[in-house]
Parts: C-alpha cells; sequence; structure tokens
C-alpha cells in the first residue's frame, strides 16, 4: 500500500524515537481455511503470486465480535456470529468460535457486496466485454468499479445511503432499485454464512451504515 507506507516513512522521520506499530487490517482473517480463502484459479497463480481472498476490515470485525460476546455475557469461542461492517465500504465475515472463517472482500477490497461506488463481485469476462465496447483500458475500467459502480452506478447520482433512502421515499425508481440491489446482496452473504456455520447465534451490524 503506497500511500500507508508514505505515511510510515514520514513519521519515522519525523517522530525516530517514538514507538510505531503497524495494525493490518487483513490480520484477523489470517484464520479462514484455504477452502475459504483459494481461488478456483490455477493453484500455481497462488503459490507463486500470492493470489488469494485476503479479506479486509479485519480490526472492525474482531472488536465488535468480541464486544458482542462482553454484552452478551458469553465467551466469543461459544459464538456464531455474522458481522456486517457497512458503510461506504462494506464486507460481511462469518467468525465462528471468535475466528474468522469467510470474508466476503477478496484479494482486493472490490470484491463482495455492493458498496457506495465499488461494484463488488462481477462476472470477470465483463472487464473484456467492457473495454472491447468502450475503447477503456483495463486501468480506467478498473477505476470504473471502483470508483464509479455500486449505489451510484445504480442511482447515477449518489453513494449517500442517506440522499438514496431519501429519493427512494419520493419514488424514484433506480434509488429504490439501488436499495433492493444493495441489501438483497448482503442478504446472500448472510445466508451462505449461516448455513456454513450450522445456524447463527449473532448478526452484528456496524460502521456508518450499519
Amino acid at each position: 500500500n503506497p500511500a500507508n507506507l508514505m505515511g510510515i516513512l514520514a513519521f519515522r522521520k519525523l517522530l525516530p524515537n517514538i514507538p510505531h506499530v503497524a495494525v493490518f487490517d487483513t490480520s484477523f482473517h489470517q484464520s479462514m481455511p484455504e477452502s475459504a480463502y483459494l481461488y478456483s484459479l490455477p493453484y500455481d497463480y497462488y503459490k507463486k503470486y500470492g493470489i488469494r481472498k485476503y479479506g479486509f476490515h479485519g480490526t472492525s470485525h474482531k472488536y465488535v465480535s468480541q464486544r458482542a460476546a462482553e454484552i452478551l455475557n458469553k465467551p466469543v469461542e461459544e459464538l456464531r456470529i455474522i458481522s456486517c461492517h457497512i458503510g461506504n465500504g462494506a464486507s460481511i465475515a462469518a467468525i465462528d468460535g471468535g475466528k474468522s472463517i469467510d470474508t466476503s472482500m477478496g484479494f482486493t477490497p472490490l470484491a463482495g457486496v455492493t458498496m457506495g461506488t465499488r461494484s463488488g463481485n462481477i462476472d470477470p469476462a465483463l472487464i473484456p466485454f467492457i473495454m472491447e465496447k468502450t475503447g477503456k483500458t483495463a486501468d480506467e475500467v478498473l477505476n470504473i468499479l471502483n470508483k464509479e459502480s455500486g449505489l451510484l452506478g445504480i442511482t447515477g447520482t449518489s453513494s449517500d445511503l442517506r440522499d438514496i433512502e431519501g429519493d427512494a421515499k419520493e419514488g424514484n425508481e433506480r434509488a429504490e432499485l439501488a436499495l433492493e440491489v444493495f441489501a438483497s446482496r448482503i442478504h446472500k452473504y448472510m445466508g451462505s454464512y449461516a448455513t456454513r456455520m450450522h445456524g447463527v447465534d449473532v448478526i452484528i451490524f456496524t460502521a456508518g451504515v450499519g
């Protein structure tokens, strides 16, 4: 992550005598089994290039799962939790016995559910198709998927759920559609993870929207 690395280097130069601590957003998901993090690609790509699901929002998912256990006065090791971190970026995590066993984001934060400006999961063949139809480069299409898609792409006006809910109440059909798509993608992961854990004890909603 070049931007974060620049910040680290700058602070180490400015504050050389102060301890610096790196907290990795992906670390909570290191407990995922291989069957959850592996993509159905040639296995050599995983071994040579590290292509796999890493997941994100780990710090949030870990904290809220532990906090939920405290509120319920139960050991987190005894709980099956679905954690929904829903903001402009969004991810769902299956947490079984205090450990992440699966999450919706993947190799990058672009994967998973529909988000504010990110598409979430799409058919990968759409990328060369869009390139062919529009004449855009792969980087340009990737930028569209990251910054011009999701709720913004469907509504054409906003990535802010407050604006979209207001427009939907006024009868804006694309705003209504965006809300339906947003909810349905989240429901898919919640249902999948409940099945994966043979039930669920706790469902958590957190972050700006959650």
